[in-house]
């Protein structure tokens, strides 16, 4: 096997989200949590007979395959945070992953994900996590979601996250035999400055997992998309959900429209709705790294002059950091602290 493939297929696999938000939690804490678990891990084993039959399909050149949002458990619709972190939260060395790793490896894949996961240097949290396995099945990229409206996220507990884990942790790029990989979740297709960061360290490939309203019209994330593969001259690999099942919300509601778009911003996969491979094609990183060395207009990662626009971002202040701290918050802490963001805001003039 080639230790640096220039080119293969990657696949966003647009798969059923089976939530456990409606497990039964008359029993209490440890019987909702085996429930949970119990249908995660059918998830999981229909995820095992779904990759194998798409790469029977596509080809053995079918390297990566990402997978959409939060795809074995839904998201933490009415529930408080302590409630999710013992129900639907994973460990960061739990048997899910080491289930998912077996897939990647038997399948000499790497394995895109998104997953809300426990981590023992913060009790009381969690964070929705990105994570890419390898072809031997060990975690290579574990990159927390920066930007969230509901959840917790790594700047919320920013100094103590960044002495655990370092800018590096932060933005993590994984240098593999098939290009830089890199993640980013859901809405965070909306924040250049994620993938900026991330480029800046190498990312040539972004695995996008998430779970989103698809419309046949342009949506403001699949512009996002488009933009941010031209901008950083970098593929992106995005798999949406095909409806989330055994929830409040009508199941077709976040589903369809995964896609695969290269580093000239062009679409050169998409699917419809439902649970589909069909968003697969190649990924030519040769190309891509011809691209980046190339003088000219259209290099715009080359051509990018930080230092202008460091001094605005270092005097700006806009959502704090640190608020969560010090002590348990229940979900109206999210929005408090965005409605006393926006009316500083207010008062300055700047909104």
């Amino acid at each position: 096997m080639s230790t640096n493939l220039e080119s293969f297929r990657a696949l966003a696999l647009q798969v059923t989200c089976h939530a456990v938000n409606q497990t039964n939690d008359a029993s209490g804490g440890l019987r909702l949590r085996q429930e949970a678990r119990s249908l995660m891990q059918n998830s999981i084993n229909r995820l095992a007979q779904q990759i194998a039959a798409s790469i029977a399909f596509i080809g053995l050149d079918c390297r990566l395959i990402v997978l959409p949002e939060y795809f074995l458990t839904g998201f933490p619709m009415g529930d408080t945070l302590a409630g999710w972190a013992e129900k639907a939260c994973i460990e960061m060395a739990g048997a899910e992953y080491e289930a998912l790793g077996k897939i990647a490896q038997k399948h000499k894949i790497f394995l895109a994900g998104n997953a809300y996961e426990v981590d023992p240097n913060f009790p009381g949290l969690y964070f929705q996590t990105c994570f890419i396995l390898d072809p031997s099945g060990s975690i290579v990229l574990r990159y927390r979601r920066l930007n969230s409206l509901f959840a917790p996220t790594p700047h919320d507990v920013w100094d103590k996250y960044l002495d655990c884990y370092g800018l590096e942790g932060v933005f993590p790029v994984a240098k593999t035999e098939i290009g830089n990989l890199a993640a980013l979740a859901s809405e965070e297709i909306l924040y250049p400055e994620v993938a900026r960061c991330l480029a800046m360290r190498g990312a040539e490939i972004f695995v996008h997992s998430t779970s989103e309203v698809y419309n046949k019209n342009l949506t403001p994330k699949d512009a996002a998309k488009i933009t941010r593969a031209v901008e950083n001259m970098a593929y992106i690999v995005s798999a949406n959900t095909a409806g989330i099942a055994n929830i409040a919300i009508p199941i077709a509601s976040a589903d369809g429209g995964s896609k695969i778009i290269d580093h000239r911003g062009i679409v050169i996969a998409e699917t419809g709705a439902g649970e589909s491979m069909a968003a697969f094609a190649e990924i030519d990183l040769a190309a891509l790294r011809r691209d980046r060395r190339r003088p000219g207009l259209n290099n715009l990662l080359s051509r990018q002059r930080f230092e202008l626009y460091a001094q605005s971002y270092r005097q700006s202040h806009f959502y704090p950091a640190n608020t969560m701290l010090e002590g348990e918050v229940d979900r109206k802490h999210f929005l408090q602290t965005q409605q006393a963001t926006i009316e500083r805001l207010a008062k300055l003039g700047i909104i």
